[in-house]
């Protein structure tokens, strides 16, 4: 805790020193202490999202395997990943693929042993990679021996460890995660002789978080997995994890238990004070607050589902108004959190947030086929084919970098991969990664994969691969590095203060950054057609916009606007200059 206080004094100190700023001339800035920075990390990192199983094969069984991502940990390292984050490796039946877990201390056979995790762990470290993994103690798998022993005994300690009713209740098949494909939130087990509850999947059983017993299980899990050298947790469905469920309760509206979140972050932060929580909770921001916790004790990390719903909706429309909000609305955080700001994740793009003609707009241009949407509420395809043209996929990877947060990329996102929509549901976005043009995308050389990779098409492995983009100074993996670099060289995204600012268009985003002294304005046209700007940063102290991208200069007229001219989805980043 007093860290946390002499942090926030500091940056509170920080900020100061950056709004009196026109009124010093050459006033030193206020540094960060490198101990709070080191401790803080997360504040300008990019997160890689993987899946070990369709990463990279070394063994020739199909699957992806701890290998395979060590071999690879030189490519994410000049992409500018800072910290990878792990989809669920641990043994599993694989219904789910992988988040029914059966073992929360084991490596899946599939993808290697505990040696070969171990030695990813220590290649990743020694390039200064962290690695952040899915906690998923919501529930575990029906296989797991904790749900096995709690059916088979009803006077097994296990049975209080997760959630039963000898009657169906009344709301049994209300709050389902997965509507139009899960039929059920509880579901009768004849072993048992009772129902069991489930938010996902009915081979899925919740664990009691009411339990004693499984919290203390929890941080057991938590300590095995930061003792073996793990930076964070990606918590899986925040909200699901903390509810107070039973027989009664109504999953519509649950009644949740804030204090765990807090809690969880005290038993974090003992053990390893820079690991960190970066939570899924797609929540309206009206209910943020005790997710971060009041002074920052909670996730110090979380998406922002809220703004990322409508940045496809700015996308799809060229309207910035919806955005430009949202980002507002989930402006007011601690100074020691972050959001986290993806384009897509793991999961379908979720858009139950947004009326249903705003979601109506975003499906005819991205997702028009019933097959391309899910859930009725979201759209399961990736990035590239969605908005197809290059000039909005550079655009939308520009403001993810931009954007205030720490930026989260998919693996295979970064050379625009394609989707596979035979596969069921997310399975379509979840394909293989595309290496080079060899067999299998230089993935697996088994005859049988663990998913097929995609190989017909504009997306086909033949013609979007790593190393073809590697050899092509324009491709859009270059693109992404260089902006990677960029972002890091703009720490004002991440510990700076930022306010938007009236562009004069309703499709053009701008966002200008303080921090210690520096100003960084940066602009978003979201219409294909070019736009002619002037308008005020608003920053009295600043008479240049230096381009950060192509060096050319902007000066202030008379009047103290600026003319400033994009091109149709064009983008830039200033700094601004005395």
């Amino acid at each position: 805790m007093k860290k946390i206080i002499i942090l926030c004094f500091f940056l509170i100190t920080a900020c100061q020193n950056s709004k009196t700023e026109s009124s010093k001339k050459d006033a030193p800035p206020v540094p960060v202490p490198t101990d709070f920075i080191q401790e803080l990390w997360y504040k300008n990192s990019l997160i890689y999202s993987v899946d070990v199983e369709v990463f990279k094969d070394t063994d020739g069984n199909g699957y992806g395997d701890f290998k395979g991502i060590t071999q690879q940990l030189d490519y994410l390292k000049k992409l500018g990943v800072d910290a990878i984050w792990l989809a669920p490796f641990q043994p599993t039946p694989n219904k789910d693929d992988g988040y029914d877990i059966s073992d929360f201390y084991g490596i899946d056979k599939n993808l290697g042993t505990e040696a070969d995790f171990n030695e990813f762990m220590r290649q990743a470290h020694q390039r200064g990679i962290r690695v952040l993994m899915d906690l998923v103690t919501n529930h575990t798998s029906d296989q797991h021996p904790w749900f096995q022993q709690a059916i088979q005994n009803k006077n097994s300690p296990y049975r209080s460890w997760y959630v039963w009713s000898k009657e169906r209740p009344e709301k049994w098949d209300r709050g389902m995660v997965f509507p139009g494909v899960q039929k059920d939130v509880w579901t009768f087990n004849k072993q048992a002789g009772e129902y069991y509850y489930h938010r996902f999947y009915e081979s899925q059983p919740d664990l009691n978080m009411q339990n004693p017993a499984v919290l203390q299980e929890m941080r057991k899990v938590i300590k095995y997995w930061l003792d073996k050298g793990i930076s964070g947790f990606r918590v899986d469905a925040v909200p699901f994890l903390i509810e107070i469920a039973n027989a009664d309760f109504d999953p519509d509206n649950p009644e949740h238990q804030f204090d765990m979140i807090a809690q969880l972050h005290q038993y974090i932060q003992w053990h390893k004070s820079d690991a960190i929580l970066l939570g899924e909770a797609n929540v309206d921001p009206k209910e943020q607050e005790p997710y971060f916790g009041k002074d920052g004790q909670g996730m110090q990390t979380m998406f922002n589902f809220f703004a990322n719903q409508h940045l496809f909706y700015a996308l799809a429309t060229g309207e910035v108004n919806l955005l430009a909000k949202s980002l507002e609305d989930t402006k007011d955080i601690p100074p020691t959190a972050q959001w986290a700001q993806f384009l897509r994740n793991h999961d379908e793009i979720d858009l139950g947030r947004l009326s249903d003609e705003e979601r109506g707009k975003i499906y005819a241009r991205m997702g028009p086929d019933t097959n391309m949407q899910l859930y009725n509420r979201g759209i399961r395809r990736r990035l590239a084919p969605m908005l197809g043209n290059r000039q909005l996929i550079d655009l939308a990877y520009s403001l993810l970098f931009s954007l205030p947060g720490t930026p989260v990329i998919r693996y295979g996102e970064e050379i625009g991969m394609g989707d596979d929509l035979s596969l069921p549901e997310r399975m379509a976005i979840r394909t293989p990664m595309q290496w080079s043009g060899a067999s299998n995308a230089g993935f697996s050389t088994s005859a049988k994969t663990v998913r097929p990779v995609i190989s017909q098409g504009a997306y086909g492995y033949q013609k979007v691969n790593v190393a073809q983009q590697l050899a092509d100074s324009s491709s859009l993996l270059n693109k992404i590095t260089n902006l990677s670099r960029l972002r890091k060289d703009c720490p004002e995204i991440g510990w700076g203060q930022w306010e938007l600012i009236d562009s004069g268009s309703p499709n053009v985003l701008a966002i200008r950054y303080d921090w210690e002294g520096q100003s960084l304005l940066i602009l978003h046209n979201f219409k294909p057609d070019p736009q002619k700007l002037r308008f005020d940063p608003e920053k009295k102290n600043g008479r240049t916009l230096v381009s950060l991208l192509d060096k050319t200069e902007s000066k202030a007229e008379n009047d103290g606007k600026f003319p400033i001219q994009l091109r149709g989805y064009g983008y830039n980043w200033y700094r601004l200059t005395k």
